[in-house]
């Protein structure tokens, strides 16, 4: 699942790259987490020309979005993950190109929380 959000950023720039982030996100109204849940984690891939411009658009977008951004971990661009031996998919790299064609921030993927087991 993923879906796409515009970045706030003026127009693409080639210095651009993209940037894996986690972050953890609190609940507000509104934020389309599923019912019980008390929070929750989004794999991004985010353009910057470095990875605080990501992050701070990344944020920035998010809270437009009515969710509660707590916490970002960086894990770099593709080259950075790839020299620390990550195996990265073919949909994870469509994806990362995505959001550099589309100057985005891109959640490839929500983990929600839970206090307690689903029962």
């Amino acid at each position: 699942m993923f879906c796409v959000r515009e970045s706030l950023m003026a127009k693409p720039n080639s210095r651009q790259k993209v940037f894996t982030l986690l972050v953890e996100i609190g609940r507000k109204d509104g934020d389309g987490l599923p019912k019980g849940s008390t929070g929750g984690a989004l794999m991004i891939y985010a353009s910057g020309v470095d990875e605080a411009e990501a992050v701070r658009e990344t944020v920035a977008v998010l809270k437009q979005a009515d969710t509660a951004p707590l916490d970002v971990s960086g894990y770099g661009t593709l080259e950075d993950r790839l020299a620390e031996g990550h195996d990265i998919s073919d949909e994870e790299r469509a994806l990362m190109e995505r959001a550099l064609a589309e100057n985005a921030v891109i959640v490839a993927q929500m983990t929600p929380f839970y206090d307690k087991p689903k029962t």
